[in-house]
């Protein structure tokens, strides 16, 4: 195993080298520009439109439940494990590239969000399809490519983000709460995810639509109470983090020490993996929406990225470098449930916040990565293969546990790696619909309503 660990680091160190950092920031960086900061001035009006009841006639589920289903994928053990071992790996300056990638984003989301809406079609059996495989080959024409992201996409949802992080966690923290057999927390596991994603798109989002908002929001003010209760040291936590991001951070501790490259990979990398901008993942979700308005879809989507990084994984980080125990030798859901333990106001109960968070992030995130893999499936071999395809992911699902935790977050950034990139080429040769989609849309509301300064639903 430890031969295995040492190629696939190697590997890992490969795909995300420059060139990767280089594609996905330019991405996000060339549509902020384009879009004039479009992430910024459109965030309120994105908000809004999250809770209009506005909804077209083509689509599975309503534009709030495609925003769960998405959320429910990207709110997850990135979160949590994944912000600590950015913080560990590459010290607190990673937190400062982690919300640098999420910014530049929010753009990236809102395009190809867009675009799964604008060239999504429907199945054999009636369902929305759409996504990165169908917007390279409807309209970047380049259907080899599709097929590459569409075997990617199902890789991620067998061996990364979709099952083994997942899996692994869940375990850990229920374990962590209820001493009991790991195979008996792994089959239960494995059941209940069974009883879900049989139903398929509507059961999960139903699912997700109840547990996403809550979980969300009860993470968030269990971190906000942290922060108001240690305010005295959050400046100095924020000048570390930006200390760290330009100059890297010597050894401390239990600590190896980081440089500066490093923070910017591990900050990128664990950023993907958490709100999955530039993936290709969430346009799945998205071209489920029902909704006339790819522009509109693609703002609600953006707000994705905006909850996921830049609110739930600040809260994280900064509860992380607060505490101090980042430089200790501690990794993974250990190191956040221990540090949300020692600055909790009531002590004992920021183990549980913490385990309690990461058992319904992670559940969610099986439901949502099914239905990513699920469409790539469709994609490549058509609906007959959606059975065979779900026995192998819950089987998946049921053997996460028993891995070594390094072996799967290295296999996981590979995989990631190796479907964004066909993602994020089909973005910048679609860069003009994108453009062309927005600029049509924002004119025609001007039109229409004279006076007013923006859209609050769709038209």
């Amino acid at each position: 195993m430890e031969s295995l660990v040492f190629i696939l680091e190697k590997i890992d160190a490969f795909v995300w080298g420059v060139p990767l950092l280089v594609l996905l920031m330019g991405t996000g960086v060339y549509f902020t520009v384009a879009l004039k900061g479009l992430q910024m001035r459109r965030l309120p009006l994105a908000l809004r439109l999250m809770f209009s009841d506005q909804e077209g006639e083509c689509g599975d589920v309503s534009s709030f439940g495609a925003l769960c289903t998405a959320l429910s994928a990207t709110i997850g053990t990135g979160n949590i494990v994944g912000v600590a071992t950015a913080v560990v790996v590459g010290g607190p300056g990673s937190l400062f590239w982690l919300f640098v990638a999420a910014f530049f984003g929010m753009a990236t989301k809102y395009a190809e969000s867009l675009l799964a809406v604008k060239y999504r079609t429907t199945d054999e059996k009636g369902q929305m399809a759409g996504g990165p495989m169908y917007y390279i080959e409807r309209g970047l024409g380049q259907k080899g490519l599709a097929k590459i992201f569409a075997v990617f996409g199902i890789g991620v949802a067998f061996f990364g983000i979709g099952t083994f992080p997942q899996t692994n966690a869940i375990t850990e923290a229920v374990r962590g709460m209820v001493p009991m057999p790991l195979w008996v927390v792994s089959l239960g596991l494995t059941v209940i995810v069974g009883l879900v994603i049989l139903g398929g798109i509507r059961s999960i989002s139903r699912t997700v639509e109840r547990i996403v908002p809550v979980m969300a929001v009860g993470y968030f003010l269990a971190g906000v109470v942290i922060l108001l209760a240690n305010a005295q040291a959050v400046p100095g936590a924020i000048a570390l983090i930006f200390r760290s991001a330009f100059q890297g951070h010597a050894a401390l501790g239990g600590f190896t020490g980081a440089t500066m490259m490093m923070a910017i990979r591990m900050g990128m990398a664990r950023g993907v993996f958490s709100n999955e901008s530039g993936l290709g993942s969430a346009p799945i979700a998205a071209a489920a929406a029902r909704t006339n308005s790819s522009v509109r879809q693609g703002l609600i989507s953006m707000t994705g990225t905006f909850f996921d990084s830049i609110i739930i994984c600040s809260i994280t980080g900064l509860v992380l470098v607060i505490s101090g125990l980042w430089n200790e030798g501690i990794e993974g859901a250990a190191l956040t449930a221990q540090a949300f333990n020692t600055t909790f106001p009531m002590m004992g109960v920021g183990r549980w916040v913490v385990s309690i968070g990461l058992v319904f992030f992670a559940f969610t995130t099986i439901l949502g990565w099914n239905y990513y893999g699920e469409r790539c499936v469709v994609y490549l071999f058509g609906v007959k293969a959606i059975f065979p395809y779900k026995v192998v992911y819950l089987a998946l699902v049921f053997l996460g546990p028993f891995l070594s935790l390094q072996f799967i977050w290295i296999t996981a950034d590979i995989v990631n790696a190796l479907m964004a990139i066909p993602n994020l080429i089909a973005l910048v040769g679609l860069r003009k619909d994108v453009l062309t989609e927005t600029r049509e849309y924002f004119a025609s509301w001007a039109q229409k309503n004279p006076g007013r300064r923006e859209p609050v639903t769709a038209s």
